[in-house]
């Protein structure tokens, strides 16, 4: 039996990538190994040349900036001022907010090192925004495919 632990993605400078996740995106360091640094909620980023060498070398296992074939996912209450500060940061923007089609509003920006990272609202957040807008519990069940207990606890926290 196999128990995923944590993903891991690779990092040209771990200061500044450090820096990007702590500083922007408000992370938590829960442990710094020098070439591995890991966040709370368990992924890391690791100094692709050291990741290098220890899968032989620089030609052993080439490793390609915006490979776009992943990404992380962060979640949000407040979409519009995390895409603001993102902004004044810099950050490279894919696509600015927009709805999915169960209702959630997300942003896809690259950190540093291009790796893809999507900012959504949570299910929670996107069900009071339906229902401060005049939606029906029906209704926002069937957009968010959420059962109606997750609805009406999200809708009571208003």
């Amino acid at each position: 039996m196999l128990k995923f632990i944590a993903p891991l993605i690779l990092v040209e400078d771990l200061t500044r990538s450090r820096q990007f996740y702590e500083q922007v995106l408000g992370q938590t360091v829960k442990f710094d190994f020098g070439e591995d640094i890991q966040f709370e909620g368990d992924f890391s980023i690791h100094f692709r040349p050291h990741f290098q060498r220890l899968l032989g070398g620089e030609n052993a296992f080439p490793v390609t900036r915006k490979a776009n074939w992943g990404e992380f996912y962060f979640e949000t209450d407040e979409i519009e001022a995390v895409e603001q500060r993102l902004r004044e940061a810099g950050v490279e923007v894919i696509h600015p907010i927009h709805e999915q089609p169960w209702g959630e509003r997300v942003i896809r920006v690259y950190d540093p090192d291009g790796h893809i990272l999507e900012i959504g609202e949570s299910l929670e957040a996107a069900a009071r925004r339906f229902y401060r807008d005049g939606q029906t519990t029906e209704w926002i069940m069937e957009k968010i495919g959420m059962p109606r207990e997750f609805v009406e606890q999200a809708i009571s926290q208003q």
